[in-house]
Formats: C-alpha cells, structure tokens, sequence
C-alpha cells in the first residue's frame, strides 16, 4: 500500500523515534510503501531549531534520526505532477489548510493515501468525501 507521508508525521518521528510512528515508519517495510514529497524536506529544515529544543537532541542526534526516516521514504519530485491534479488537491486543500496542497496532490498523483496527524486536515477532507487519508490509529490496525 502507497502511504503519504505528511510533515506532522514526520516532525513526531524525529521528537520520538521510538514511538507508534517511528514503529510504523521503521518496521512496516512488508506492508508500506512510504512516500512524501521535497516540501516535506523544506518544512524539517525550516523548523530544525525548534526540533532540536523540543526533542531535546544534539544536532548530530537529529541528523542521525533524520537520515533513518528519510531512508525509508520514497521521494517524489512535485514538478513531475501533472497541472489538473495540483488544481484538484488545491481545490480540496484550500479551505482547510493551503500548505498541505503538496501532499494532497502527490496522494492524488500516486493513487495512494494520506497518512496525517493533523485533525483538522484529516477531518476537513473526510468531510470533503476525500476517503485516501489515515491517521496513525488507522494504520496501526492495519499493520
């Protein structure tokens, strides 16, 4: 199964990397595919300094659980999307959250589904009849 990887996801893998979401990350190899696009790499660089605070982690310790999630994600290039589906996931990002288009669309582009911590994402596409998300309680009563 195709699973996108938001940044939320990913900003809660690096505060604990021995979490429910690292588990999922790190030991579901059998059962995901895990993907995210580069604006996910611009996110964790623009909030390096505050992950460092919060996790508590030297620059290195960050590094190195950096490098390990990113290892297993599969990274998809936004400019191979096609224009009709940034227009679709722009259209259904828009109102709930404009910087989550990317994800969207690379979810759309794929054909595969969202996996967000982020309620109010999660909740304004389920309203939206966007059925492709999951939140980590979904996944892990799949794993």
């Amino acid at each position: 199964m195709k699973i996108v990887v938001d940044t939320n996801i990913i900003f809660s893998a690096l505060l604990n990397t021995n979490g429910t979401i690292g588990e999922i990350l790190i030991n579901s190899k059998d059962s995901f595919e895990f993907y995210s696009c580069n604006y996910m790499r611009y996110e964790i660089q623009k909030h390096w300094e505050k992950l460092k605070k919060i996790s508590k982690l030297s620059d290195q310790q960050l590094t190195d659980a950096q490098f390990h999630l990113f290892s297993r994600l599969n990274f998809v290039n936004e400019d191979l999307i096609p224009d009709s589906i940034w227009e679709k996931a722009y259209l259904l990002a828009k109102d709930i959250d404009v910087d989550d288009t990317d994800f969207v669309a690379l979810t759309l582009y794929i054909k595969g589904t969202l996996w967000t911590g982020d309620k109010e994402l999660y909740n304004g596409l389920k309203n939206k009849g966007f059925k492709k998300i999951y939140n980590t309680f979904n996944l892990t009563n799949i794993t």
